[in-house]
């Protein structure tokens, strides 16, 4: 997912996407806690997607805002 495919979505997709990525996050998390995780780039992955979306969204609320 690179910031241009998000840039191109909705304000509510894209809250969809973050609210999914978040319980993606919470059971990488209990599978790194239980020691069944495989994938452990994952971790980081959703982690970033998170940060882009937040990113994204900040700046269609700044340019509503203006």
């Amino acid at each position: 997912m690179n910031a241009q495919e998000l840039r191109a979505k909705t304000p509510d997709q894209l809250r969809d996407e973050l609210v999914q990525l978040k319980k993606e996050a919470f059971n990488l998390r209990f599978q790194q806690a239980t020691g069944q995780l495989e994938n452990t780039a994952r971790m980081r992955a959703v982690r970033r997607d998170v940060a882009r979306i937040m990113t994204v969204l900040n700046e269609k609320a700044r340019e509503a805002a203006k």
